[in-house]
C-alpha cells in the first residue's frame, strides 16, 4: 500500500458532487463526475492516509506520465500526420492528459495540473476554429485534429472529462475562450457538419454521441444533449438510446464483434454514467431491461485468456487490459457492486482516477473479489435476439480450459467477414483453430498509415481465411456487405449438459444467387477413455447441379505427422486459385486419403491434437499455407489443411479433432504422442446423424443427432446391427465396447 497523506483532504472531493467544486452558475452537473457521497463515506475519505493499492497505482502511473507530458511543455501541433503519424499521435496523448490532468487536480488539488489542462485548452481554443479538413483523410469520414472523424469524437470524449474538472476555477474569460473556441465548435463539428456519421447505428455514431452529450451537460446546453440522446431532428430515430436498442442483442452481444464491442462499450458506460449523474430520473442503467451492464458481462464472457475472440476485423492482441474495460468495469461495479467484476479488475491490474475506481480499488482490497463465472452460453444476435447467435462452449476451469466459438452471427455491418457458420477452438491456454482476425498494423504508419490494409478486403473477410465452407471457390455474398447485411444464420439448437455440449445452426442464404443449404453441427463430447473431450463437426450442405464444396481449418502448431501420403511441392508452390482469398494461399501438399488413414497431428505447447475426418469419395485434402500474392509482407504464415470434395451436388463432412498426450522439451519427455482414437464412423439414417468414435482401448461413444427441436420425441437408429434410441435433438449413447 502507497501511503499518500497529501491527498487526505482532497480525496474526499473525488466522492463529493461536481457543482460543490466546478459548476458555475447556470450549468449542470459536470459530464463525468461522481453524485453526493454519504456523510460518513465522505467523512472516512477525508479521514484517510492511505489509498487503496490499485487506486494508488493508477494514480502513480497518471502522476508519471503527466510528468512528461510536462517536461515537453504545452505542444499542439498542426493536424497533418494520418494513424501512427507524430501529430496523430500527439493529439492522442494531449487528449489523454487533459482527461488525466484534470483527474489529478481534482483529486490532489495540485495546481501544477489545473494550469497544464487550461494552457493546453487554450492552445487548442488558438487552433480549433481555423482547423478544416485534416489533410490525411481518406475514404473514411473525414475529422479535424485526426484524419477521420471517430477520433475526433473520441478526443472530445476524454477532454471534455478533463475540462469539467477545471473549468470551475477558470476567469469567465478564459471559460468563455474555450467553450466557444473548442467545446462548442467540436460539438458542432461532430453532430453538424459530420451528421451522416452522427445519426448512424455504429459505433463512430456512439463515440460522437457520447462526446456531444456529455459537452451539452458541462456546458449547461439542453439541445447538446437532447441531439446526443435522440438523433439530429431529436426524433429518436437515432442518437444514443436509440443505438442501445439497435446495436445489442437482448444478451448484450454488439453486433460488430468483440473487438468492437470492447471499443464501444466505453462511450455507452463513460456517456451512461453521466446520464446516471445528470438525469437520475432517466434510470439509464435499468433501460431495456439493463442492457449496458448485460454488455459489459457478455464482453467479458467473449474472451479467453483475457483476449477477445478476433471475430470480423478485430485486432488480435486486445485483451480485457485496455482502457474502454478500464472504464466499463468500474462504472458496472459502481451500479451493481457485484463482486465478480472484482476479480476481473484484479486481472487486469488497472483502475480509474474516479469515485467509481476508488469504489472498485477499495472493494478489492477488503477481499470482495469472487472469480468470474466463465461459463457456456448462447449469445443472440439482432435487437430482437432473431439474427443468428454466438455460441461459447467451455469445459474446464482456469486458464487452461477447453473453449469452442461457433460465429452463428449476422454479418456485423461494415467490420464483419463473410464465415457464416464458422467456429474457433481454444485449449491449453492456447488458440488451436484460428480467425484470422484483421489484416491491419493498427497506427504503425509504415502499414498504410495504419488503417487496414488492401489484405483486409482480399484476404482476411474472404470465406476462406476462416473455417467456414466455401462453394465453388466463391466468398460468401459474392463479398457484398449490403447483401450480406440483410441474411443471417439461424440458431437451431444450443445445450450444455455435462458430457455432451452442443450447438447447431443453419443457413440457406449465403449463396443468393445459387442457394447452397447449410447445417452445421459443432460439439464437445466426452468420450470413454479420453481424458479430454473431442470436437465433433457435422457440416451438411446442398445445392443444385455439380459443386466443390471446400471446408478450411485454420490451425496453430507444426504438424507431426499425417496418416495419408502428401504428394509434396518441394520445387515451387502453386497458388490455389486466382480471387476470393485463394489467390493468398500457397498449396503444400495434396493427398487423397483412404479410409482408417484420414488424419494428422500438429504439436502446439507441449499438447498434441488429431484432426481425423470421414473419408469421402471424391475428397482431397490440400495441406496449404497463407501469404501468397503478398508482396508488401502485410499477411501472417499460417498453415491450413482443407478438405474438397469436386462435382456433386450434396456433401457431410464429419471431422474431429483431438487433444492428446503431452511433449516437454525441458525434460525430453514425450507422452501419447499418437491419437488415441481408433476410428472415426458417420452413419445416416433418415435424417439422423451418428458420429461414431471408437478408442484403441475399445470403448464407443455416439453422438446422435436429429434435427428435432421437439425434447420430448424419442428416436431411433441402429448401430453395429442393434437398436438405439434417444430423446430429443442430440444425445450421447455409450455403446457396446470391444476388448483391448
Amino acid at each position: 500500500m502507497i501511503a499518500r497523506p497529501s491527498a487526505r483532504l482532497t480525496l474526499a472531493a473525488l466522492l463529493l458532487p461536481a457543482t460543490s467544486a466546478c459548476a458555475t452558475s447556470g450549468d449542470v452537473a459536470a459530464a463525468n463526475v461522481p453524485a453526493a457521497a454519504s456523510a460518513q463515506s465522505v467523512a472516512e475519505a477525508a479521514q484517510a492516509e492511505t489509498l487503496p493499492p490499485l487506486f494508488a497505482l493508477e494514480m502513480q502511473r497518471g502522476e508519471e506520465f503527466l510528468a512528461g507530458m510536462m517536461e515537453q511543455g504545452v505542444v499542439v501541433p498542426l493536424p497533418k500526420d494520418p494513424g501512427g503519424g507524430y501529430t496523430h499521435e500527439q493529439h492522442k496523448r494531449n487528449f489523454r492528459a487533459i482527461y488525466q490532468g484534470g483527474q489529478l487536480y481534482r483529486i490532489t488539488g495540485d495546481e501544477k495540473y489545473r494550469a497544464y489542462v487550461r494552457d493546453m485548452l487554450l492552445a487548442y481554443a488558438d487552433m480549433y476554429p481555423a482547423l478544416g479538413d485534416h489533410p490525411a483523410k481518406a475514404n473514411q469520414n473525414v475529422g479535424r485534429l485526426f484524419w477521420q472523424v471517430l477520433n475526433d469524437a473520441m478526443w472530445l470524449v476524454h477532454s471534455v472529462q478533463g475540462y469539467a474538472d477545471i473549468r470551475g476555477t477558470l476567469t469567465p474569460a478564459e471559460r468563455q475562450r474555450i467553450d466557444d473556441n473548442v467545446f462548442r465548435p467540436a460539438a458542432r463539428f461532430l453532430s453538424v457538419d459530420s451528421q451522416r456519421t452522427f445519426d448512424r447505428i455504429h459505433n463512430h455514431a456512439t463515440w460522437a454521441t457520447a462526446g456531444v452529450g456529455m459537452t451539452g451537460y458541462l456546458l449547461g446546453d439542453d439541445d447538446m444533449v437532447q441531439r446526443a440522446l435522440l438523433g439530429s431532428d431529436k426524433s429518436g430515430e437515432a442518437g444514443f438510446l436509440r443505438q442501445t436498442e439497435l446495436l445489442f442483442s437482448p444478451d448484450g452481444y454488439y453486433t460488430e464483434g468483440p473487438y468492437y464491442q470492447r471499443f464501444a462499450l466505453l462511450p455507452f458506460m463513460v456517456f451512461a454514467d453521466a446520464i446516471a449523474k445528470n438525469e437520475p430520473e432517466r434510470d439509464i442503467f435499468a433501460y431495456r431491461d439493463g442492457i449496458l451492464v448485460k454488455a459489459l458481462r457478455t464482453t467479458i464472457q467473449l474472451t479467453y485468456g483475457g483476449y477477445f475472440f478476433p471475430f470480423n476485423d478485430a485486432i488480435r492482441d486486445k485483451s480485457l487490459n485496455t482502457a474502454e474495460l478500464y472504464e466499463g468495469v468500474a462504472i458496472g461495479y459502481a451500479n451493481t457492486k457485484n463482486p465478480d467484476l472484482l476479480s476481473i479488475a484484479e486481472f487486469q491490474g488497472r483502475t480509474v482516477l474516479s469515485a467509481n475506481g476508488l469504489t472498485l480499488s477499495r472493494d478489492l482490497a477488503s477481499g470482495r473479489a469472487e472469480p468470474f463465472p466463465f461459463r457456456s452460453l448462447l449469445l443472440s444476435d439482432g435487437p430482437e435476439g432473431k439474427q443468428g447467435a454466438v455460441a461459447v462452449l467451455r469445459d474446464g476451469e482456469g486458464p487452461d480450459h477447453m473453449a469452442l466459438v461457433a460465429k452463428n452471427s449476422s454479418q456485423g455491418m461494415g467490420h464483419g467477414h463473410f464465415d457464416k457458420l464458422s467456429w474457433q477452438l481454444y485449449d491449453n491456454g492456447n488458440e488451436i483453430v484460428r480467425d484470422y482476425g484483421a489484416a491491419r498494423f493498427l497506427n504503425i504508419e509504415a502499414k498504410e498509415g495504419g488503417r487496414y490494409l488492401p489484405e483486409n478486403e482480399s484476404w482476411a473477410k474472404q470465406t476462406v481465411a476462416h473455417n467456414a465452407l466455401v462453394v465453388d471457390q466463391t466468398t460468401h455474398f459474392d463479398g457484398d456487405a449490403k447483401v450480406a447485411d440483410s441474411f443471417a444464420p439461424e440458431q437451431l439448437y444450443f445445450s450444455d449438459s455435462d458430457a455432451l455440449q452442443i450447438t447447431t445452426a443453419r443457413i440457406d442464404t449465403a449463396y443468393p444467387q445459387s442457394p447452397v443449404a447449410m447445417l452445421r453441427s459443432l460439439a464437445l463430447l466426452e468420450v470413454d477413455g479420453l481424458a479430454e473431450p473431442v470436437i465433433i463437426d457435422v457440416l451438411r450442405a446442398s445445392g443444385d447441379g455439380a459443386r466443390t464444396f471446400d471446408l478450411p481449418l485454420h490451425y496453430s502448431g507444426h504438424i507431426m505427422e499425417t496418416g495419408f501420403d502428401v504428394t509434396r511441392n518441394v520445387a515451387g508452390r502453386p497458388v490455389l486459385g486466382d480471387s476470393d482469398g485463394y489467390q493468398h494461399i500457397w498449396v503444400d501438399g495434396t493427398a487423397v486419403p483412404q479410409a482408417g488413414k484420414s488424419h494428422m497431428t500438429w504439436l502446439l505447447d507441449g499438447r498434441f491434437y488429431s484432426y481425423r475426418f470421414v473419408p469421402r469419395a471424391g475428397l482431397q485434402v490440400i495441406l496449404a499455407e497463407s501469404g501468397a500474392n503478398d508482396p508488401n509482407f502485410n499477411l501472417r504464415r499460417e498453415p491450413i489443411a482443407i478438405q474438397r470434395v469436386s462435382g456433386v451436388d450434396a456433401v457431410t463432412f464429419v471431422s474431429m479433432i483431438e487433444p492428446h498426450g503431452l511433449y516437454d522439451g525441458a525434460t525430453e519427455q514425450t507422452i501419447d504422442s499418437r491419437s488415441l482414437v481408433a476410428s472415426l464412423e458417420h452413419i445416416k439414417q433418415g435424417n439422423n446423424d451418428i458420429v461414431i468414435v471408437k478408442t484403441k482401448g475399445g470403448a464407443k461413444t455416439a453422438l446422435a443427432i436429429s434435427y428435432d427441436t421437439d425434447p420430448a420425441r424419442r428416436h431411433s437408429a441402429t448401430i453395429d446391427g442393434a437398436p438405439v434410441s434417444w430423446t430429443g435433438f442430440a444425445a450421447r449413447i455409450e455403446l457396446p465396447g470391444e476388448g483391448n
